[in-house]
């Protein structure tokens, strides 16, 4: 556990250190994956694995690191730390089992980047958490997660939904956010991990938040340009992640 501690305090500074690479890089090179997915990257392995072996780590990791913090059953902590499984819990075993798509792949690349990054991020978040006073930070960031991870649901159900059984390719999400953004499901993970640093106070869930922001803003944005170049009526209203503003 002594190493463990060791590493989950170098672990944030390394999770930043990937948010200030991967945010400039990330708006000239989209990630091949979804509708990215191209050669070029290696040997690829189904998609709904890939996506289950990757999250696992958030997942099992963290659970068991958080249950050897020996503050893991003070309050804080324990809604901190089961806020984090709920969340990773529906993307290892809901969202992964959703995906309809079975001819979908994902470069292995890819796949044991995630898992090195969400060894990193999960030990160090797990280990960081400690018991504090419940003050505004902590209901509003709880608050906020909650209302992001709401948006990001939906926002996922509207996407799963907008094909018929058979159907192929892609059409204008429409309904919740998707009224005034491109990638809500995105704007709504950036909000339920900025809500988690708020309520937790930690480096490690700071440096989550800054890099799922840099993660998920630029392919937000490529999103944004895809559907302006592919649809010539897309909503002109519609902005990339932010309503009304970007």
């Amino acid at each position: 556990m002594e190493f463990m501690q060791q590493f989950a305090l170098v672990a944030p500074w390394i999770v930043l250190a990937f948010a200030v690479v991967v945010f400039p890089v990330l708006f000239f090179i989209s990630a091949p994956y979804g509708r990215y997915a191209r050669p070029g990257f290696g040997p690829t392995m189904p998609a709904k694995l890939a996506w289950q072996v990757m999250e696992s780590f958030s997942f099992f990791l963290f659970a068991a690191l958080w249950i050897l913090n020996p503050q893991w059953l003070t309050p804080v902590v324990f809604v901190l730390g089961a806020a984090w499984l709920v969340h990773y819990g529906q993307r290892t075993f809901v969202f992964s089992l959703l995906m309809r798509d079975e001819q979908k792949r994902k470069p292995l690349l890819t796949v044991v980047m995630a898992i090195v990054f969400n060894v990193l991020n999960a030990a160090g978040n797990a280990v960081a958490l400690t018991d504090r006073p419940i003050d505004v930070p902590l209901v509003l960031g709880l608050s906020l997660f909650v209302a992001g991870m709401g948006i990001n649901l939906h926002a996922d159900h509207v996407l799963r939904t907008l094909r018929r059984p058979g159907e192929t390719g892609y059409s204008v999400p429409k309904g919740g956010l998707y009224r005034w953004v491109s990638s809500p499901n995105y704007l709504g993970e950036i909000l339920e991990w900025v809500g988690f640093a708020l309520a937790a106070q930690t480096l490690a869930g700071w440096a989550f938040a800054a890099f799922t922001f840099a993660n998920l803003a630029p392919r937000a944005f490529s999103n944004h340009r895809w559907y302006r170049e592919k649809f010539p009526d897309y909503p002109a209203e519609r902005r990339a992640l932010v309503p009304f503003v970007w």
